[in-house]
């Protein structure tokens, strides 16, 4: 395979060997006819030639890359795992799970790339002195990312990479250049993707299969992966999370003066709060939002909503809360002053999608009121209905009669509450990073 793909590498052909180029491109669409691996390489491979135009010499395809000389292996273990672009909220995740594999005797590479220059701009990418940084390289705007780590990948016992289509070298090593053990790490399809059976997402579910092991973001994301075919003893639960202990601490600092503060600040008087907190943007369903929260104020005539957040549609949540007296948007909030709204606030509002914020919720013990979307991330699972928040109908009328009711019930928020809570100290990094390091110890184990 690797033979007849090397035609579709070379960066020309000139005349003598244009009739043996037709001939190999000839072989090598017959060749994607009859076999899946085979339309796989050829679709690599031309976006490999596309890029080589672009980048001349500076692009090396996977069979031009130096043989690996400069990688230590001193007899230890050694597990990689390769980031795209490494965010501050993985940073303590990370540390705390290259302890806990030092501890087995296992080393742990960890190999960052860069965002897309958009990405950048967050300005939300860390460095961590003991990481590897890696190139990495964006076509067809952002559409296709390039990270070549063939030296670091050859002679680690386990290599775990991101299932996401549009990294190319991944798939690479995936069909080509197999390392010992490789693993994927993801949701097992993508859950926001707008065609569900379109060619994108059949082919991601094709390649669920082709790796030794899978660590699942979620429960949900585990079903998915095992419903495509892959094993469910090779699949590993990670229970996603991010560090939430400062946001634990500050919640428990707040005060009775502080929220009382807040009150003044805003004009709340002493009715009851419903808080959204997030990013402003379509998928968070927010004209539902509003238009709930006005029925939930015909029911409760002191109710009060305050957003909380930046994102494309702040003008408009602005726009409501300057018509409406009793709908506050706040801006985007940290640190303390995030703790202090999740405290004031009776419960949590957001009908549309639900993703790791869901942490807020049990952090602060304000339980989350969500509708069944359909747009939710895999974290949507962590919520158990009617016991630690509230799942309903996606019908305006249903959702707002539900909050309403829980309001009206003190007896009905507090078990809620209590839920929540009882669901902090389960989803945490601790917790991921141990699930990862058993799930590494049991690939690891595989003959």
């Amino acid at each position: 395979m690797v033979r007849t793909l090397k035609p579709w590498l070379e960066p020309t052909m000139n005349e003598k060997n244009a009739a043996t180029g037709i001939c190999a491109r000839r072989t090598l669409l017959l060749n994607a006819i009859l076999e899946p691996e085979s339309r796989i390489s050829l679709a690599l491979t031309l976006v490999f030639s596309a890029a080589r135009k672009v980048l001349g010499s500076r692009m090396m395809t996977p069979m031009e890359m130096p043989k690996i000389d400069d990688v230590r292996n001193d007899g230890h273990l050694r597990v990689v795992i390769v980031e795209r672009q490494l965010l501050h909220y993985r940073v303590s995740f990370y540390n705390r799970l290259r302890s806990l594999l030092l501890a087995e005797g296992i080393e742990l590479q960890l190999l960052i790339g860069e965002g897309t220059p958009i990405e950048k701009k967050r300005k939300d990418e860390v460095p961590v002195p003991w990481a590897t940084p890696i190139d990495t390289r964006y076509f067809f705007g952002g559409m296709i990312c390039w990270q070549p780590f063939r030296k670091y990948a050859q002679n680690a016992d386990l290599v775990i990479v991101m299932h996401e289509n549009k990294m190319i070298y991944n798939l690479w090593l995936t069909f080509f250049e197999r390392p010992q053990r490789i693993a994927f790490w993801g949701h097992g399809a993508n859950l926001q993707s707008p065609r569900p059976n379109g060619l994108k997402e059949k082919f991601k579910r094709w390649t669920v299969g082709k790796v030794d092991w899978w660590f699942a973001y979620t429960e949900s994301s585990a079903k998915m992966v095992e419903d495509a075919g892959f094993p469910r003893a090779r699949i590993t639960v990670v229970e996603n999370s991010i560090d939430t202990a400062e946001l634990t601490r500050d919640c428990a600092n707040v005060t009775s003066e502080d929220c009382h503060l807040l009150r003044q600040r805003f004009g709340l008087g002493d009715g009851q709060i419903g808080l959204f907190i997030g990013s402003l943007y379509g998928e968070k369903r927010l004209p539902f939002l509003l238009s709930a929260a006005c029925l939930i104020r015909m029911q409760i005539p002191d109710f009060q909503l305050l957003i909380v957040g930046a994102g494309p549609l702040q003008a408009e949540m602005e726009e409501a809360a300057q018509s409406c007296s009793w709908i506050h948007c706040l801006g985007p909030l940290r640190g303390k002053e995030k703790a202090v709204v999740l405290m004031l606030a009776d419960i949590m509002l957001n009908p549309g999608l639900v993703g790791l914020g869901i942490l807020d919720s049990f952090v602060s013990g304000r339980p989350m009121f969500t509708t069944d979307c359909g747009v939710h991330s895999p974290e949507i699972s962590y919520l158990s209905n009617w016991k630690n928040g509230v799942v309903t109908k996606m019908d305006q009328r249903i959702y707002a009669q539900a909050v309403s009711e829980v309001l009206r019930h003190p007896e009905m928020l507090d078990i809620l509450r209590q839920g929540a809570l009882s669901s902090s100290s389960r989803y945490t990094i601790e917790n991921m990073a141990s699930r990862i390091r058993d799930g590494i110890c049991s690939c690891l184990s595989l003959r």
